[in-house]
């Protein structure tokens, strides 16, 4: 089975953190903690990271 990296159902904004969440078999919560815990150190960085990864990521349909 490939895994591929993409957009989940499981999202509060774009579904970002739910995919890479699946991808690696963790808690879609501990990803979404770590991403704003990063977002506080370089925020400007994750900020347009995050709508990069929302832009280019397929959707599962």
């Amino acid at each position: 089975m490939d895994k591929k990296l993409c957009l989940s159902e499981n999202k509060i904004i774009g579904g970002v953190c739910g995919g890479i969440a699946e991808y690696f078999d963790f808690e879609p919560s501990l990803v979404r903690i770590v991403w704003v815990l990063m977002f506080f150190l370089i925020s400007v960085f994750m900020i347009v990271l995050y709508f990069v990864c929302w832009a280019i990521l397929p959707s599962k349909k």
